[in-house]
């Protein structure tokens, strides 16, 4: 580990002392690791897709909030997952009151095709708000035991 030394106005230093007490952080050095890493996570997924890598992969949250009352939007929320299984890991379905419902859906894909779902499930009518959080990961596959014997599958480093 590095020991670096950094100066900033007094506005910034205001600002990430709010963000470390918001957050509870111990120090601001844990907080700027974090502020770092998720921008270097950004960096590393628009790279990817500026340059149209194949390796262009990710883990994810989509989380959405819509009226459950909408005509068919029930049921067209669930063609989607259906149609995109591949990139569905699981989902949790809560329901907030008597019209709004929230889903979580964790996914697992190429960025694009991740993408895509979340664009095709928050600009469905009824949905109200929705935001997708991308990870970049990369995948492992191969043979190799975890106990039981050795047997193939992928893996994902985030």
């Amino acid at each position: 580990m590095q020991r670096i030394t950094l100066s900033m106005d007094d506005d910034l230093a205001a600002a990430l002392d709010r963000h470390m007490k918001k957050r509870r952080y111990a120090s601001r050095s844990e907080a700027l690791r974090d502020i770092l890493r998720e921008a270097q996570a950004r960096e590393q997924l628009e790279d990817k897709e500026a340059a149209k890598e194949e390796g262009s992969f990710c883990v994810a949250t989509l989380a959405y909030v819509y009226d459950h009352e909408t005509r068919d939007l029930g049921r067209r929320l669930t063609q989607a997952q259906h149609k995109h299984h591949d990139l569905q890991v699981a989902t949790l379905h809560v329901h907030l009151d008597h019209d709004a419902c929230l889903e979580v859906s964790v996914l697992r894909g190429p960025v694009k095709a991740v993408r895509a779902l979340a664009d095709d499930t928050v600009s469905q009518r009824g949905v109200r708000h929705g935001q997708l959080h991308l990870v970049p990961a990369a995948r492992a596959s191969g043979r190799h035991a975890h106990g039981g014997g050795p047997h193939e599958h992928d893996h994902i480093h985030a």
